[in-house]
Order: structure tokens, then sequence, then C-alpha cells
């Protein structure tokens, strides 16, 4: 009989904490042919940028056509993630300080043509 009763105070408690222990992260995982690499919701691989520094995007006007940002939409950042904002006032999601974007040259999920452009500046996002 007693488990019973346990078992709804630990239904209400785990329902109490449903929304911070599952809540979405900004990113997934995703396996491409170089490994694995952070992607976005539509599974395209997600890019750090090297000229970003002091939790600021380098990366604004005619570089964010050809490297879209990973825009937040009303996320909460906790842990690793984090959000920045922009020089346009928008905001952008941040994996370990490092601002990520999309590379237009991807077409497809899995695809991670811009791995090292522009000498290296441009390097997949890393979980």
């Amino acid at each position: 009989m007693r488990s019973l009763y346990r078992l709804p105070l630990a239904a209400a408690f785990l329902a109490g904490l449903a929304p911070l222990a599952f809540a979405a992260a900004p990113a997934n995982v995703g396996n491409t042919a170089i490994g694995k690499v952070l992607v976005n919701a539509k599974g395209m691989t997600l890019y750090e940028f090297a000229k970003d520094a002091g939790g600021k995007s380098a990366c604004n006007g005619p570089c964010a056509q050809k490297w879209p940002p990973l825009l937040d939409n009303g996320g909460t950042a906790s842990g690793n993630w984090s959000v920045i904002t922009r020089a346009d006032g928008s905001k952008q999601w941040a994996y370990k300080g490092h601002p990520l974007y999309t590379w237009v040259g991807d077409s497809k999920p899995g695809q991670t043509t811009g791995n090292g452009f522009l000498n290296g500046a441009w390097t997949v996002a890393r979980p």
C-alpha cells in the first residue's frame, strides 16, 4: 500500500521539474563526415568565427548574409549556452562564449563545406 502513495508524490515532484529538466537546447549534436558537430533545428552545421571576441560578433552586414547567425527567439540560456546582443540589436546564441552561425554554402544537413574557410577562421562548432 505504501508504494501507491509514493507514486503520485513522485509524479507530482517530477512534473514540477519537467520544464527545467527537459528545456530544449538551441542546437543539437549531429554526425558529419568530420565527426560530431553542433547543428541547428534543421540539422544544418553550426560554425564559430575566430574573429569573434569578448562576447561580440565580428560578422555583420555582408558577412552575416553569407554566415547567418543562430538567432535567439526567446529561449533561456543555461550551462554552456548564452545569448549575445549583435550590432543590429538582435540576439544570437553562443556556445561556450562563441557566437554560432550557419553557412549558405551548406545546402543540406551534414555538410561542413564552411569548415576551414577564410584561412581557418571559420570552424565547425563542436559539442
